[in-house]
């Protein structure tokens, strides 16, 4: 059998036209806009507690916006990044899952949930992710550069190939959750151990 292959990372979107650049909008304007959403990036944008369902986003970067419980039911996000953005409480496992890809860095992730999301590669750069939940989704091969990850609910999820180095503050059980070659730095392996109540000196 042939070993598999690791997943093409998403390349982040960096290209916007110059009219598809939009500051300071909230979800009434952005709804009167239409519910495609191609190359564009929203800066300073304050979706908070709005519904954005239905809408479609590819290749779009969210920069310094706040969607804190944003709404997203069968929400399209194919390639789009997150910079700088408030994300507390967002149910991402709402989106439509056809190509589904997203990208962190720097976000406020506390409370969001990722449950049954396909993942692989996913990189999560400088992120607080502490009490988000990935039951049930595929994050093999993801990246936690430099993210907490404290009380972050892991369970029946896929982690094969994910890199842990640099997180911290995270706690998985390897009889719940597949590991098989996942990196994790050596002060990281206490987080390993905590169900089974060891004294490590």
């Amino acid at each position: 059998m042939k070993p598999r292959r690791k997943p093409a990372a998403l390349r982040k979107p960096d290209y916007f036209p110059a009219d598809n650049v939009l500051t300071g909008l909230d979800a009434p304007r952005l709804l009167a806009l239409g519910t495609d959403f191609e190359q564009f990036r929203f800066v300073q944008c304050d979706f908070s507690e709005a519904s954005l369902a239905g809408l479609r986003f590819e290749d779009c970067l969210f920069e310094r916006c706040n969607l804190t419980t944003t709404k997203l039911s069968s929400t399209s996000l194919q390639n789009v990044a997150f910079a700088d953005c408030k994300l507390l409480g967002v149910s991402f496992g709402a989106c439509l899952d056809m190509l589904f890809g997203v990208h962190f860095d720097s976000c406020q992730l506390r409370y969001a949930s990722f449950g049954g999301k396909k993942m692989a590669g996913t990189h999560f750069g400088q992120c607080s992710l502490d009490e988000a939940d990935f039951t049930n989704a595929d994050l093999s091969n993801a990246v936690f550069q430099g993210c907490d990850l404290t009380r972050t609910n892991f369970h029946n999820t896929l982690l094969a190939g994910a890199d842990f180095t640099t997180a911290t503050g995270f706690s998985l059980d390897p009889e719940n959750n597949n590991l098989t070659g996942a990196r994790f730095a050596l002060a990281g392996l206490l987080g390993l151990l905590d169900k089974y109540g060891l004294v490590v000196e």
